[in-house]
């Protein structure tokens, strides 16, 4: 593992900001884009750009070949049985609209519960509560311990006879725990309550079995995988799609339309109404064969050194306060600099040239609990340096020169 020669294969790696050589701490929020990627989207649409699977001719032909060959790749990346079991969304938060939208109004009455945990993404929370409105019924929130980890033993408490669907993250955008999302499944599917896991953090990071977790949906990103914005997927189960209604009207989604009844679509074609977005798929296809030839484990290995020593850089500096400290994280830390607020801090590091985020990271009723207005967050990828973490310190000595 070379990150120096990988990040020559990132263009935007090798720009400045504020005329000092970029440090991009913000891969939670969404990943650098490598030259293969840039290059399968100009590709598609300067030789190949056609509406798919409804043409006969040429370039319909090959670009519906194109589109559903990444279906294929999604499927073994994520290992699901099936590549129909793949369906494309605009990306983890549609897919849990989705099936929220679908699955939920079909299966939660009035009194039945969803239940979530104390760190998810306000996409995992809102849709849920959109649809306990509708239904009459009731979001329940499963604790988190101290360090960030799951409270396990809550969590078993809580699977209730009025629970019908488990969602939880498999990794935290802003504490960086790892669920244990094989035992939240099983543990639910013993009471017969649904599963999905939110997986926008994990699949840049380690590999991803559908089938080994046993849940029922899996909702991604591309770009949080070093693919395009505004493509991702939704994994579901064949037998419980095929139980779902549609999620949206239109074409593609259908197999014979009168004005008096239409009849849908098999799978995944149910599910995915209108023209697809088919440059940015193509594009996230050539994001999994870049990151495959890689090796998600080799990725992982140097993605937690990076954590292991930005954390032990951290926790020497008596004025800042790590949040999140569950074992066996994932490549982020959240932080506070005593007395300083966030976004101040933030704005001094921009100026040295480094790029983290600071705020709620959309999990603001975790910030609530913690009672924190929000942290400093460092997201490292494989294209990160031990270097540029140095320069991160540097930068937090000039912010509590400034302010302190």
């Amino acid at each position: 593992m070379d990150p120096e020669k990988i990040r020559i294969d990132f263009p935007i790696l090798g720009r400045k900001v504020h005329n000092k050589p970029l440090v991009y701490f913000d891969n939670a929020a969404t990943t650098q884009k490598p030259q293969v990627v840039i290059d399968a989207l100009v590709n598609y649409y300067t030789g190949l750009n056609s509406n798919v699977h409804r043409g006969v001719h040429y370039l319909s032909q090959q670009a519906t070949v194109a589109f559903e060959e990444v279906r294929q790749k999604i499927q073994r990346f994520v290992n699901a049985r099936f590549s129909h079991e793949i369906i494309y969304t605009r990306g983890c938060t549609e897919s849990i609209n989705l099936v929220a939208a679908s699955w939920g109004r079909a299966n939660i009455g009035p009194g039945e519960e969803i239940l979530i945990s104390g760190m998810e993404h306000h996409s995992n929370i809102v849709p849920w509560q959109m649809l306990c409105e509708e239904k009459g019924a009731a979001l329940k929130v499963c604790p988190l311990h101290p360090d960030g980890s799951l409270d396990m033993q809550a969590y078993a408490d809580m699977l209730g006879e009025k629970t019908r669907m488990v969602a939880i993250t498999h990794i935290s955008n802003t504490l960086g725990t790892v669920n244990p999302v094989k035992e939240i499944t099983r543990m639910a599917h013993e009471k017969g309550i649904t599963v999905l896991i939110d997986g926008a953090q994990a699949l840049s990071h380690m590999k991803v079995d559908v089938q080994d977790i046993g849940c029922d949906f899996y909702a991604f990103s591309a770009h949080k995988v070093y693919g395009p914005m505004g493509i991702g997927g939704l994994y579901g189960r064949e037998e419980v799609l095929n139980a779902m209604p549609p999620y949206q009207g239109g074409g593609e989604m259908i197999k014979n339309v009168t004005f008096e009844k239409t009849l849908y679509n098999e799978l995944p074609f149910k599910f995915e109404a209108g023209t697809p977005n088919v440059g940015d798929v193509i594009g996230f296809g050539a994001a999994i064969d870049y990151i495959s030839g890689i090796g998600l484990d080799q990725i992982g290995a140097w993605e937690h050194e990076l954590l292991a020593y930005a954390t032990e850089k951290l926790s020497a500096d008596p004025l800042v306060r790590i949040i999140g400290t569950a074992p066996g994280k994932a490549s982020l830390i959240s932080f506070l600099i005593n007395g300083i607020h966030p976004y101040d801090a933030g704005t001094i590091i921009d100026h040295m040239g480094i790029a983290v985020r600071t705020g709620t990271h959309c999990t603001q009723p975790l910030m609530d609990s913690l009672g924190i207005s929000g942290t400093i967050r460092a997201s490292f990828a494989f294209y990160n340096t031990k270097q540029e973490i140095d320069r991160l310190m540097e930068a937090i000595d000039k912010v509590k020169e400034f302010f302190l």
